[in-house]
């Protein structure tokens, strides 16, 4: 979803004292506020595709499967994200009694913007990777056939490209199976040349 970035100086407390008043989202990355813009008529498809093919293959198993309205704390940073689509599995640990916050993900699925594209690769992916819990971060490109999937090995996290409808994205963590063509079902892209 994109974002843009308010320059308020805030603590945790009075984010989520905020946020949890405010009518429209905002994260909150190290002390500021980053206001969330709509989305794109492709992401939703993406994000719903996605949420939905998770949630056939965890029905009736120890996991729920949340899009983005479910905020998730890195709590090393005391950052707080709206995931577009975030995995738990068994007993889901929240930051307060609220059940709003969660800080246990197993799987984090990101759909990429072009205003957010850079920090949901990098900024975004350096908090994310502070979550004990977090086996697996995907970014989904809204443009093109294109996912980049990193899956932590210990203290690494292995990436992998997938670039054809054929693909198949294996989420090993939550032992799901995606293939690329159910997750870009519906988006016709545009040829800019």
């Amino acid at each position: 979803m994109a974002s843009v970035a308010i320059q308020t100086q805030l603590t945790p407390e009075e984010y989520l004292t905020r946020e949890r008043k405010a009518i429209t989202k905002s994260e909150f990355v190290c002390g500021k506020i980053v206001s969330m813009a709509g989305a794109s008529y492709n992401h939703t498809v993406i994000t719903m595709n996605i949420s939905g093919e998770l949630y056939i293959q965890l029905k009736g198993r120890e996991c729920t499967v949340h899009t983005n309205d479910m905020r998730v704390k890195a709590t090393s940073t005391s950052s707080y994200f709206y995931p577009d689509i975030v995995v738990v599995c068994d007993k889901p640990r929240f930051e307060d009694d609220t059940f709003n916050t969660l800080l246990n993900p197993i799987v984090i699925i990101e759909v990429l913007s072009p205003s957010t594209e850079d920090f949901d690769q990098i900024d975004k992916f350096s908090h994310y990777q502070q979550l004990a819990s977090l086996q697996e971060y995907i970014l989904v490109s809204q443009d093109e056939v294109h996912i980049e999937h990193y899956i932590r090995h210990e203290t690494l996290w292995k990436p992998t490209e997938f670039k054809s409808p054929e693909d198949v994205l294996s989420l090993t963590s939550i032992t799901c199976e995606l293939s690329l063509r159910d997750i870009y079902r519906r988006i016709e892209f545009v040829d800019n040349q």
